[in-house]
Parts: structure tokens; sequence; C-alpha cells
């Protein structure tokens, strides 16, 4: 029991480094890619459909290899999941284009009070004072490092809204499909992608001219930024994975708040690699919300014990009932003779 423990431990581990660095490295690469400094290849929706065009097909050659097992799952689920996971990540590239980024860091921090409320609706779930109080402690700690100017306006509003609602209410369904059908997290991914990257592909050239006033078949391509672009598709690979991974043996809340360790990680990096400056307020907020990561992995921890101790009393206290009905049983009722059938009194 104890190995199995470590084992798990270890996955856990292992799923949230994958998470991190795949996230972490795609940002520095489509950062390099997309900048005007860069390659200027401005088209976001239409590379999230490659991302998913390339996922799609590594689930499509592990599954007729026999590494991975196509298992099924209602055509109508995947719909909605894939409508829902486009108008999520539609949705943030207009919030980006139409907030300033200081509201755009907002958005995304309410997605975790949001995630929190929409569990509690759908499925019933309970939080701890220690959970909510080291979730408010990483959203203040990554507002402070992160949020600057806030300016709103009415279409800028109603896509954020968007972006965070649908983007909460994707991460849950992960989790909830997975639990529902029995399937990892990579099974599910190779049956959502094909269907995002067709959907993507086909109207992101389109989301990508409103944003930018370009079409993609106007870039004209160079060797540097299709070696980028392989680059970010096979990073997206193990991010798609891990998300699914991490979600599926976690939850969607325990994503989005360990998941702004990928925030500092970014700020840290950004200092290093691209001179960006590192103010006081900065190193600050995170270590504030460091602080909170740390509280709320423990706060977690505490109610999986408390949760496990309870199961095992209320086990023992049934077993307990059980042995006391059993022996009423036996003292109460007559022995019979198989034999002759006759009762010994």
């Amino acid at each position: 029991m104890e190995t199995e423990n470590k084992k798990s431990a270890v996955s856990d581990v292992g799923a949230w480094a994958m998470n991190v660095i795949s996230s972490v490295g795609i940002i520095m690469a489509n950062k390099q890619l997309m900048s005007s400094s860069g390659y200027a290849f401005s088209f976001a929706t239409s590379l999230t459909g490659f991302h998913f065009a390339v996922t799609a097909l590594v689930g499509l050659v592990s599954n007729a290899t026999g590494l991975s097992v196509s298992k099924h799952v209602p055509m109508w689920e995947l719909l909605w999941f894939s409508i829902v996971a486009n108008m999520s990540i539609t949705g943030m590239n207009f919030s980006l284009m139409l907030n300033s980024v200081g509201f755009y860091q907002i958005s995304k921090l309410s997605m975790i009070p949001v995630v929190c409320v929409m569990e509690w609706i759908l499925h019933n779930k309970q939080y701890s004072r220690e959970v909510k109080s080291s979730v408010v402690l990483v959203v203040i700690g990554v507002g402070v490092c992160t949020v600057t100017d806030v300016k709103v306006n009415a279409k800028g509003f109603i896509c954020a809204c968007v972006a965070v609602l649908s983007t909460s209410l994707q991460q849950i369904t992960i989790g909830s499909l997975q639990k529902k059908y029995s399937i990892g997290s990579f099974e599910l991914l190779s049956r959502t992608a094909p269907i995002q990257a067709l959907s993507l592909l086909i109207v992101g050239p389109f989301v990508d001219y409103y944003l930018n006033g370009k079409f993609i078949t106007t870039y004209k391509m160079s060797t540097g930024a299709i070696l980028f672009i392989i680059l970010s598709c096979s990073l997206a690979v193990f991010c798609n994975v891990s998300q699914y991974l991490c979600i599926g043996r976690f939850s969607a809340v325990s994503f989005q708040v360990l998941g702004h360790m990928k925030t500092v990680c970014v700020l840290t990096l950004g200092w290093l690699l691209f001179d960006s400056a590192l103010t006081f307020k900065n190193i600050m907020g995170m270590v504030i919300a460091v602080a909170g990561m740390v509280v709320y992995s423990w706060a977690v921890e505490a109610e999986k014990r408390a949760s496990a101790k309870a199961i095992a009393l209320t086990k023992n206290s049934l077993t307990e009932e059980e042995i006391r009905l059993l022996k009423e049983g036996v003292a109460s009722t007559p022995v019979k003779d198989v034999e002759l059938g006759e009762s010994k009194g």
C-alpha cells in the first residue's frame, strides 16, 4: 500500500512537471514566433488548430500501434465539449484583443472562484475554510504581480465572461467525462482533438482575420518560422496530454490554483531570457502566490486524510454492527440438525 502511494505521488509530480514545463515552453516558443521582434506570426487561433491537428495525429498513431485503446464516448458529448473548448480559445483571444492586459489578467484569475462555484452547482462539491483561504491568497498574489492597468469596455467584458465561463466548464467537463466513461486522459484527448482541430482550422483563419486584419495565406513563411511552429505543436501535445492528465488525477480547481506556478515561471524566465522588468511588486506577488499554492496543497492533503479517516471509521463501525447482528442472530436462531431436520433445544 505504501509503495502504491509513493508511485501515485511520483506520477502526480510527473504530471504537474510535464504541464508546467510544456506550458512555459510553449509560451516562450510562441512569444518568439508571434512577437514583432521575432517572426510576427500573428495567427493565434489557426496556430491552436495546428496544435490539435498534431495532437490528433499522435492519438491516431498511438491507437493504430496499440499503445492506447480508443474507448467509446457518445458523439454528442464530444461535439458539446469541442464547442465549449473552442469558445474558450476564441473568447480568450478576443478578450486579449479588446481588453487591457490588466483586465485580461483579472478575468483569468476569476476562473478559480468561477470553477469553485460551478463545481458546487454541478457536483455539489464543498470546500473547507483552509482551501477557500488559500485560493484567495493565490488570486491576490498573482493579481499583485500581473495586473497593471485595468480598462473595461462592453464588448471586451462580454468576451471575457464567455471566455471565463467556457474555460471553467471545459476543465470541469474533462474530469466529468473521464469518470463517467472510465476513460484515460490520453484516450479522451485523442477523441476530442480531431473535432477541435477540424473546426479550428476552418474557423480559425476568419477569427484571426477579424483580430489582426490579415489572412494566414498572406504570411510569408521562413525556415525559422516553420521550425518554431513545429516546436510549438510538439510542446502542445505534451501540454494537452498533461492538462487532461492533471484534471483527471486532481480537479479543475487544483489545476487552476497550481497552474499559476506557470505564471511565476513565465515572469522569471521573461526576466532571465528577454530582459523583461521584474519589480519589487512582481517579486512580492510571486511570493504571496507561491505561499498560497503551498497552503492549498496542504489543505487539499488534509481534506484527503480526513476523508480517508472518515471512510475507515465508517467501515469499521459497519463491520462491528454486522458482527453484533450476526452474534444476536446466532444466539436467537435454533440450531437445526441437517440430517433429521429437527431443532435441538
